[in-house]
């Protein structure tokens, strides 16, 4: 062999006789026995499977249904607003036992809710809408638990306030719609009646009288209150009671014990400026509003001081009593201001008047609207009111 190796070569492998090929060899079968039956359906898992489905479908329905409630339940403080908003008005009087200014909402058949508190004892009440309309207003009566009804002279032209069907639901949110010092219409969330907001948040004298409302925009209560430390809520089933055709619990205020010196809200008053706020005109602003705010205030006595020498001697103290007596400025402008060369000034101011219709030279009217130009002269470095003319004739206030 080449390799190295010796030997002859093997020879081949006998195979028995009779014995198959590879290709008919049978691979070794295992013994069979009888067939075991099918396996039957889970039971167990099958219910299993479909409480689970069933919780499913019952949580995925509750939190729908939580859902749904909560948007039925929550209130859209400016959808509220822009629906309410005109029958939502300011109530204006000179009075002997009221703060004479507060919120009231107008409802079906005319009448105005308010607060007792703001028009106790009136010598004379206007109602001032959201478009600065002005209305006069006659007391129809006052409850107990401090509701005033009033009844306007005129028509309001504006959509009233629904009182709601029914009581709302304790865990309905609810908002308070009235004013603020500036006269700006404003809405605030009170919570519900069962989880309430303290109306302290919330509250300045303003709203005393402004009307509580619903999701829906219907009357639901109304804020009462002397003061706004004590402000409360009478209930809608209370309200019904003194607006029914024939309505029970209000009496009528005796003016009797009043003394003819009336007055209506006492915070400062400030001119509306219609022209440019130049150094002039602002200083003008400010003795005009002075002015006003102190014949609001009956301190005739300080108002001496802002009258020139010559007018002081014709326009004594007592004299701007007698005039004055019941009157309450409101809604002054300022349209003209202008220098009268010599360091003084001209000034053009409109305003509204309220007073008792029997006060002297009322003609019967308890409001009117005035127009004047004042020529203010210095006396030293301070300006002073010197003359006044009327520009136009008085005219009622609720002329539009």
């Amino acid at each position: 062999m080449e390799d190295g190796r010796s030997g002859l070569p093997r020879p081949p492998r006998r195979v028995p006789a009779g014995a198959g090929t590879l290709t008919q060899l049978e691979a070794p079968t295992r013994p069979t026995g009888p067939t075991p039956p099918p396996r039957g359906p889970w039971i167990f898992g099958r219910i299993l499977a479909g409480l689970l489905v069933l919780i499913v479908i019952v949580a995925a329905g509750a939190s729908a249904g939580w859902y749904v409630r909560q948007q039925l339940l929550q209130i859209d403080t400016d959808a509220v607003l822009q629906s309410v908003r005109p029958a939502v008005v300011r109530v204006l009087a000179t009075t002997c036992g009221g703060s004479g200014e507060g919120t009231g909402v107008l409802i079906d058949g005319g009448q105005i809710l308010t607060a007792a508190s703001v028009v106790g004892q009136p010598l004379g009440m206007v109602v001032v809408l959201p478009d600065g309309r002005i209305r006069r207003a006659n007391l129809i009566g006052t409850s107990t638990d401090g509701v005033a009804v009033l009844q306007p002279i005129g028509q309001l032209e504006a959509t009233p306030v629904q009182l709601a069907a029914a009581n709302s639901d304790p865990k309905a949110e609810r908002a308070l719609v009235g004013y603020t010092a500036t006269g700006k219409q404003v809405i605030n969330p009170i919570g519900s009646t069962a989880d309430p907001e303290p109306l302290s948040t919330v509250m300045n004298a303003e709203k005393l009288g402004g009307p509580v409302v619903d999701r829906s925009g219907r009357l639901d209560g109304l804020i009462v209150g002397d003061t706004v430390q004590a402000s409360a809520i009478v209930d809608l089933d209370t309200l019904r009671r003194y607006v029914a055709p024939t309505p029970t619990g209000l009496t009528i205020d005796s003016t009797d014990a009043c003394d003819q010196q009336s007055r209506g809200p006492q915070r400062a008053v400030v001119p509306e400026l219609q022209v440019g706020r130049t150094p002039l005109a602002s200083e003008v602003q400010k003795l005009l509003g002075e002015y006003l705010t102190l014949e609001n205030k009956r301190d005739f006595p300080a108002l001496q001081a802002l009258y020139s020498k010559q007018l002081a001697k014709t326009y004594t103290v007592k004299k701007d009593q007698h005039s004055h007596q019941t009157t309450y400025f409101f809604a002054p402008k300022l349209s003209e201001v202008s220098s009268d060369g010599s360091g003084g000034a001209y000034a053009r101011l409109t305003f509204n008047a309220l007073f008792s219709p029997t006060a002297t030279g009322a003609e019967g009217r308890n409001c009117n609207h005035l127009d004047y130009r004042y020529r203010l002269i210095r006396d030293g470095a301070k300006l002073v009111i010197d003359t006044a003319v009327s520009m136009t004739p008085s005219v009622p206030c609720d002329t539009d």
